[in-house]
């Protein structure tokens, strides 16, 4: 049995399904569809290069690394086999208390 590239917490998951439906709401669908189609290739990416992207200690003290895609950032550790995606966030939102606990 061929091991996952990667895994999606119940939250990444989440944040998945309201980035797309919030785009498709407010841009249109085929946005909704390209920005989704672009994060998922980046999570790929990821998946298959661990350590890409930053770490940010003025955010969590935690050894997660964020990644950008457009206007969202992939929060993943890298450590992890297969990379742990953990959450996908706007960038603009209040990052440190998302990421608390």
């Amino acid at each position: 049995m061929k091991r996952p590239l990667y895994d999606l917490s119940a939250a990444a998951r989440l944040d998945l399904l309201k980035i797309w439906k919030y785009l498709a709401a407010n841009a249109s669908l085929n946005i909704a569809d390209k920005v989704s189609a672009d994060i998922e290739s980046a999570i790929h990416e990821l998946a298959s290069s661990p350590g890409l992207g930053h770490r940010r200690p003025d955010l969590t003290p935690h050894e997660i690394l964020f990644y950008r895609v457009h206007s969202y950032l992939i929060v993943y550790r890298p450590e992890h086999k297969p990379v742990h995606i953990l959450r996908v966030l706007h960038a603009a939102r209040d990052l440190e208390t998302m990421l608390e606990g």
